[in-house]
């Protein structure tokens, strides 16, 4: 895929028009992952805009996303290609019904594999399909090392081997963009193959202008209460802090529920938005030696 896009700052603004604010760093790493055609691998906290970057790509791009879904035990069938074992069992029975003298074994096995049996999971998929697509490889840190062997000769090569038929490549290599939460360590001859960046947690200005942009009927004041609020969160020390994504499903479910000022009341009500974990509630809602609890700390921090 050649990129569309003569500089940074032009990728940077095509993604903020499609409401994606991307930092300096993150903006030059997705250009140069165009540029010299290389995988982009993403780290960071969950809920911080990795997976949605590769949506807004494709959105910039005006190209098809693919997404693969990792998970432990993620295996060729789900993530390269299948075959139609359906019509393989007929075509096998049509042929023993009335082609039996005429086929032989060893054809009727070369007919069972051709390419017209094959189905393509995303990785085949994203070197067939044209226009070039954004194929997003999400959560890789989930899958296990044999799934990362089998990701080795895909973003080196831009390739995939199927015994029965052949080695499959492509003349316009897509936009590959991997995820990970790290949850285990992915290994270094994976990583070697990747440009990399780490997306930390929005800075308060640059998070409160992506509430702007994304809620644009709310009062300055609301937002800013949420950035302090949600900023104070990811001082404490919480088994998971909240990230962009919970701060922007906060805001509707505020902006739902009429709210123009935070309040006590109304953020004990909604904290199961931003906190997904009940020892990290326990945490903020026990009495410290002030008296107060640490929720109650950080909203009279964020009202000011």
């Amino acid at each position: 895929m050649k990129n569309p896009f003569a500089a940074v700052d032009e990728l940077a603004a095509k993604l903020a028009s499609e409401g994606y604010l991307a930092e300096p760093g993150l903006a030059t790493a997705a250009f140069l992952a165009l540029s010299l055609q290389r995988p982009l691998m993403l780290e960071g906290e969950p809920g911080v805009g990795k997976t949605e970057l590769a949506k807004m790509m494709s959105r910039a791009l005006t190209r098809p996303l693919i997404r693969l879904q990792c998970y432990y035990g993620i295996d060729v069938r789900a993530a390269v290609y299948d075959w139609n074992y359906a019509r393989q069992m007929l075509h096998i029975r049509l042929a023993e019904e009335f082609e039996r003298d005429r086929v032989t074994p060893d054809a009727l096995e070369r007919d069972i594999y051709a390419r017209d049996y094959l189905v393509p999971r995303p990785l085949l998929a994203a070197l067939e399909t044209r226009p070039a697509p954004v194929l997003l490889v999400d959560e890789v840190d989930r899958t296990d090392e044999a799934f990362e062997a089998l990701l080795l000769e895909f973003l080196g090569e831009f390739q995939i081997t199927i015994p029965e038929i052949g080695t499959v490549t492509t003349d316009e290599v897509p936009l590959v963009i991997l995820t990970s939460n790290r949850t285990r360590d992915i290994h270094d001859a994976l990583r070697r193959r990747c440009l990399y960046y780490w997306i930390d947690y929005p800075e308060a200005d640059r998070e409160l202008e992506i509430l702007r942009r994304r809620f644009p009927t709310l009062g300055q004041a609301l937002l800013q209460e949420v950035v302090s609020f949600v900023g104070g969160l990811r001082r404490q020390p919480l088994v998971k802090r909240p990230g962009l994504a919970e701060s922007l499903e906060w805001v509707e479910a505020l902006d739902s529920l009429g709210t123009r000022h935070l309040s006590s009341e109304v953020v004990e009500r909604t904290l199961g938005l931003l906190i997904k974990y009940y020892d990290d509630i326990d945490l903020l809602r026990r009495p410290a030696t002030s008296g107060t609890t640490a929720l109650e700390q950080v909203l009279n921090e964020a009202k000011g």
